[in-house]
């Protein structure tokens, strides 16, 4: 079976995450097919518009294929995984720079790469049942291709709350955060991508769009914005202990479940994408903290913890008693010299 199926049908090129039993988890080649199909598609004019959406009806896409990277990671190809988020990287920027419009449809889980394919698009659709989400500091990682300034370009403290506590956004919450603009219910959806096949006119979206429900989030603003004021981990970690309603708490135990080091690293890159905000330099910082966690940092306990054992107690380099440093934490930070993502020539 063809992981991404790729076609062109009427004034629309339509690429379709194909992994359903692996809830459309982005591999390596489907990543480059994505990436060669919107290249083909750029000059032609038979092209008005590219839509993307995904078989099955749990995910969009439910991230990367961390089953494939564990195995990288076990066995020290750590050239191959850094590959792979370089050539995705580049393609979540192609996304975003796109002439034509790109429209995708967020339904059921789309977290990580899912992210990366579906919120960098021009019209970002969600409906009843979306569930978008940043989990990689459950995980070990930071939240990557172009999370950080997903996550900076929301409302007050937003995105530092969903980077530290992996919440999952239902399709109201992530209009409310920056990750989506539109809300149609699903069932509208086969009638709507049907008008854009057919007139290729992006149009269709704007008059098929809903009143969304309200968001869960917007009820707890001022509480994420006092909580997650601080812009160190120690300073959240201590707001967050003072605090005794249940939202409070229900924080406290997720960001207290998840890696120190990634959690301190992602404040300072959201921080960072805030005063720098293009994508491309997002994605630059990130990948200097990502290239370094295939042999450094907590990844690959991570992904045993969470996915391959799944006994979900993680064995973190750093405690809650003892945080990372400013030093440590800019170590996983600093510029790569030669190994810097490049992006000339690229479009």
């Amino acid at each position: 079976m063809t992981d991404v199926l790729i076609r062109v049908e009427g004034r629309a090129g339509r690429i379709t995450l194909n992994r359903p039993g692996a809830l459309n988890a982005l591999n390596h080649d489907m990543g480059n097919a994505i990436s060669a199909a919107l290249t083909r598609w750029n000059e032609d004019p038979a092209v008005a518009l590219v839509l993307i959406d995904a078989t099955g009806e749990k995910a969009f896409c439910a991230g990367g294929d961390i089953a494939s990277i564990y195995e990288r990671l076990r066995a020290r190809d750590y050239g191959v995984i850094r590959q792979f988020w370089h050539d995705e990287y580049r393609m979540n920027s192609q996304i975003a720079r796109y002439p034509k419009p790109i429209v995708t449809f967020l339904n059921g889980f789309v977290m990580g790469g899912g992210v990366g394919v579906g919120c960098h698009a021009s019209h970002r659709i969600v409906g009843t049942g979306s569930r978008i989400a940043m989990p990689e500091t459950s995980i070990g990682l930071i939240p990557d291709i172009g999370g950080t300034m997903l996550l900076a370009s929301g409302p007050g403290r937003l995105g530092e709350y969903l980077a530290l506590t992996a919440a999952r956004m239902t399709g109201p919450d992530a209009i409310l955060a920056g990750f989506a603009d539109h809300f149609i219910p699903e069932g509208m959806w086969p009638e709507l991508k049907q008008s854009l096949i057919e007139h290729g006119d992006a149009a269709a979206i704007l008059a098929a769009s809903q009143p969304h429900p309200p968001s869960d989030l917007s009820a707890h603003r001022d509480e994420i914005d006092r909580l997650f004021a601080a812009d160190r981990l120690g300073g959240i970690l201590a707001a967050l202990a003072a605090d005794d309603s249940d939202f409070g708490q229900k924080a406290r135990k997720n960001v207290e479940s998840n890696a120190p080091l990634a959690m301190a690293a992602a404040l300072v890159l959201i921080d960072e994408a805030r005063r720098d905000n293009g994508l491309e330099a997002a994605l630059s910082r990130e990948y200097r903290y990502v290239f370094r966690s295939v042999d450094q940092g907590d990844f690959l306990e991570g992904i045993r913890a969470r996915i391959y054992d799944k006994d979900n107690s993680p064995r973190w380099q750093h405690r809650l008693d003892d945080l990372p440093t400013d030093g440590e934490v800019a170590a996983m930070l600093a510029p790569l010299g030669r190994d810097e993502m490049v992006w000339e020539d690229h479009g």
